[in-house]
């Protein structure tokens, strides 16, 4: 991407909500290499999708010909940052906050380049706190910071305002991101700070803090918050939080939440998240519009997230478990594997000694998986050809499954029709 097109390659995927100088920006860039940061704060050892949206943010600048600065935020991790809470948050113990830190810092690895001729740095902003006594950082940053313009940033007042009130901790949050923009500029020349628009307040008292102690102009932009169509945080399903980290969300999971975004969100999912070039992102759009039945976009957006995220072997599991959901071969499966599959079906545990003998009866079976009410619907279901046993037909009312049977170590999956499904556990 030229760095000319940066500006209307953000504008056309919706990604500018606001920007402190919007001429003096893209007279900026223009002028040749820049260098831009984002922070991210180490709350978990695991970005999830709206850190995402960040990322791929800084990936756009870096691939525009621009250096990209992940900032890790060890320092302001300790306070928290009010903005957009309504609650202070706990604090974190040193040795979480660093194995946080450690956690997000290989992840970026992932979506930034580290090596290239714009290679990316990957801060952390305890490496310069830690040296700042309390008075030497009230002497040298407090005196440059007006109280009267903390006090005017939407994020103080609405907590100020608020039951739970406002810290003076997180109060000082404002303080230690401002020196932050102050210190990279002066460090490495970074002019740009860029974030979500709830970062807006911060990223102005950064400015303003630079124009006090450097003398220098620099820059703000932010982007809109990743949210569904109706005002809520994308990213977030019944079971929490949907994180890049495959140990915390599966890729078939990862998968499946994109898959099954709503057509009203999809296309800005595309654009914000995605490298997904405009042709085809318009062709896309244009089959949500006529034939929304086919999900083209969604199956596009997860494809691209997955692949991206995971890679493509965490493509290819992700394939492989929604095949076997929607009746594909099981082959071999772990216990983990199909428990993420099927975490919304219905299971039992019996003893692992029915399988023993002669084994358990499969009329017996439909009515312990919950797919059977009594022994004479199991038949006729059976008889129907409706039943399945991992996902294979079965025909013979007299069947008996024995541990051969297992789809996994302990897990048996049965059928009835085309989706109703049960899990058998039988532990060892």
């Amino acid at each position: 991407m030229p760095e000319a097109n940066l500006i209307d390659e953000l504008s056309w995927r919706g990604l500018i909500h606001q920007q402190t100088d919007e001429a003096g920006l893209a007279k900026l860039l223009a002028s040749g290499p820049q260098t831009v940061y984002i922070g991210f704060d180490p709350t978990a050892d695991s970005l999830h999708v709206g850190g995402l949206m960040q990322l791929m943010m800084l990936r756009r600048f870096q691939k525009a010909g621009h250096r990209p600065i992940a900032l890790v935020g060890g320092a302001t991790g300790m306070i928290g940052d009010p903005s957009g809470k309504s609650e202070e948050r706990n604090l974190l113990s040193a040795e979480q906050l660093q194995a946080n830190v450690d956690g997000v810092a290989q992840q970026m690895r992932r979506f930034l380049d580290f090596e290239g001729d714009q290679a990316a740095l990957l801060l952390n902003n305890f490496q310069w706190m830690q040296g700042y006594s309390y008075l030497e950082f009230l002497r040298d940053v407090g005196k440059s910071f007006p109280v009267g313009a903390m006090m005017g940033k939407e994020s103080v007042r609405s907590r100020l305002d608020s039951e739970a009130g406002l810290s003076y901790t997180e109060f000082s949050y404002m303080l230690l991101q401002a020196y932050d923009f102050v210190h990279l500029c002066k460090e490495h020349g970074c002019k740009i700070q860029a974030g979500g628009s709830d970062q807006w307040g911060n990223i102005t008292a950064g400015i303003d803090l630079g124009r006090r102690m450097l003398g220098e102009q620099l820059f703000g932009l932010t982007a809109p918050l990743l949210t569904t169509s109706d005002g809520r945080k994308m990213g977030k399903t019944e079971r929490g939080a949907v994180w890049l980290d495959p140990a915390r969300t599966s890729p078939y999971a990862f998968y499946q939440y994109w898959v099954n975004v709503a057509d009203a969100d999809v296309m800005r999912c595309i654009a914000y998240l995605t490298e997904i070039e405009k042709a085809e992102y318009d062709e896309l759009a244009s089959q949500t519009e006529s034939d929304p039945g086919r999900r083209a976009a969604q199956k596009r957006l997860a494809q691209w997230m997955t692949e991206f995220c995971h890679g493509d072997d965490g493509l290819e599991s992700a394939m492989k478990a929604t095949q076997i959901f929607f009746g594909g071969e099981i082959g071999d499966a772990t216990d983990q594997q199909l428990s993420e599959i099927f975490a919304d079906v219905p299971s039992s545990e019996l003893e692992r000694s029915a399988l023993g003998g002669e084994g358990l009866w499969i009329v017996e079976a439909l009515q312990n998986a919950g797919l059977a009410g009594s022994s004479s619907e199991a038949r006729r279901a059976i008889k129907d050809g409706g039943v399945y046993v991992n996902n294979e037909r079965i025909s013979d009312m007299n069947l008996k499954l024995t541990e051969p049977d297992l789809a996994s170590e302990t897990v048996i999956v049965l059928r009835k029709g085309k989706r109703k499904y049960g899990l058998l556990r039988f532990p060892k």
